[in-house]
């Protein structure tokens, strides 16, 4: 799928992006027939509405999207999309008075609405097509529409055709494709390479268990991203009921966001050396299966007391953010669908983050407010250590009473990040409804705020 603009063209229709309070202003400069037109369309101005202008031979005028207020803006995102999607098929050019981030972020709302996963039955895109407006950086915003697809393509692929084997080829595609380095540990070789979590996870699967390594870059600060690749969760012994089962393909949000993420960077060519960690796995039930009561080691050495194994995710986390720590990048940064807790607290829209580096929290926030990719902090709060230490082992990767889970999660991923400065996020990687550029399914969450934050968060 190709996420771009239009060509500019001399036939394109112009498309009247208008508050509410400024389409009577608008009106007055207009001639009869068109003021009659949108009057008796019924045409308010509203948030998501469109309306098709004819001149008198019948063909196309003009279009109006209407932009709402201040305050319906601030209940829905990406306004132009929620019109665009009602607009006739054409080529539409935009004359607004927006600029800037807000006008971006619009612009990219618009390429984003045009996404469909078409795999498995025929979807027809919205047909109403956008040329870039003047202002923008359209490679940019090309590049991370792009991204963002990877991401939900990924994501939407059910786990018969989305394993950890079909995972790595989707990677080793992406690094192909910009001449990145990858590597791929596979099955027993996990444990020969002392990545015993991972391989001890994944281990009850038909496909074996794999950790990919991508590199690119060759100058500047190091960033690692590292996400949860667990392909399917059926919970493991600690069997999933089947109602909590059913999205479980969407379990490789992590690994997917950080894909989509790795993407729009090599695509505009950031001045750093970027690694990708994915621990690859299907965390399946067999008689080789992990146990409740176990207690596993890990790459770092840390033991860990297996209380539910449909916690699964933070220990294969824990060997591929050992890895990363020994290369002391500049930052690391893992992405995980990882808890329930983290969408009791904060929903399905927004993405709860940890982080105790001022300096990358404000980066983060400035970020996520120019790309419309609403982020929430949460605490590494240390007096909660003790609920992850239970004495037999040093870590229990499933501390009983149910409080806090997000951040006991994250707390147990800290303890393997060594020194370096670390952030890690819970996202949920779905849309449960339809919304304007964002249609139900997958979808990347975070990842649109880090792009924007990272020249600030690592000086480039």
């Amino acid at each position: 799928m190709s996420l771009k603009f239009a060509p500019d063209s001399a036939d394109a229709i112009p498309l009247y992006l208008l508050e509410a309070d400024a389409l009577e202003g608008w009106l007055a400069r207009q001639s009869g027939p068109v003021k009659t037109w949108v009057q008796s369309a019924g045409f308010a101005g509203g948030l998501g509405e469109a309306l098709a202008v004819p001149a008198t031979d019948g063909s196309p005028l003009c279009a109006l999207a209407g932009y709402g207020t201040a305050a319906a803006r601030k209940r829905t995102r990406f306004g132009l999309a929620a019109a665009s999607a009602k607009l006739p098929a054409g080529t539409y050019k935009l004359v607004s008075a927006l600029t800037g981030a807000a006008l971006e972020a619009e612009a990219l709302g618009w390429l984003m609405g045009q996404y469909v996963f078409d795999r498995y039955a025929e979807a027809k895109a919205p047909a109403a097509r956008l040329v870039a407006p003047e202002s923008i950086d359209a490679a940019k915003v090309e590049a991370v529409a792009k991204g963002e697809a990877l991401t939900r393509d990924l994501i939407n692929t059910p786990a018969n055709d989305m394993g950890p084997s079909e995972l790595e080829a989707a990677a080793s595609a992406l690094a192909q494709a910009h001449g990145a380095d990858f590597h791929v540990v596979r099955g027993e070789a996990l444990l020969e390479q002392n990545f015993p979590l991972i391989h001890t996870v994944g281990r009850a699967s038909d496909q074996a268990p794999r950790l990919i390594d991508m590199r690119w870059g060759e100058a500047g600060p190091k960033l690692t991203l590292v996400g949860k690749g667990v392909c399917f969760d059926t919970g493991g012994l600690n069997l999933k009921p089947g109602a909590s089962m059913g999205l479980m393909k969407k379990d490789m949000g992590g690994a997917a966001t950080v894909l989509g993420l790795a993407e729009m960077i090599m695509a505009l060519g950031l001045k750093l050396q970027l690694r990708v960690l994915i621990p690859a796995v299907e965390n399946a039930v067999s008689s080789n299966a992990f146990r409740p009561g176990d207690i596993l080691p890990s790459r770092k050495g840390l033991t860990v007391e297996i209380n539910n194994t449909d916690a699964e995710g933070r220990l294969v986390l824990a060997d591929a953010l050992t890895l990363g720590a020994e290369d002391s990048p500049d930052l690391m940064i893992s992405m995980a669908t990882l808890t329930g807790a983290a969408r009791v607290a904060v929903g399905p829209d927004l993405a709860p983050y940890f982080s105790d580096d001022a300096g990358f929290v404000a980066a983060l926030e400035a970020g996520a407010a120019t790309a419309e990719d609403p982020v929430w902090r949460m605490p590494f709060w240390e007096p909660y250590e003790a609920m992850i230490e239970p004495g037999i082992a040093d870590l229990d990767n499933a501390p009983s009473g149910g409080f806090a889970g997000c951040i006991t999660a994250a707390l147990f991923l800290r303890r393997f990040a060594g020194e370096t400065n670390y952030a890690h996020f819970d996202v949920y990687g779905w849309t449960p409804a339809a919304k304007p550029a964002r249609p139900k399914g997958g979808v990347g969450m975070g990842a649109r705020a880090l792009l924007e934050a990272l020249p600030d968060m690592l000086g480039l």
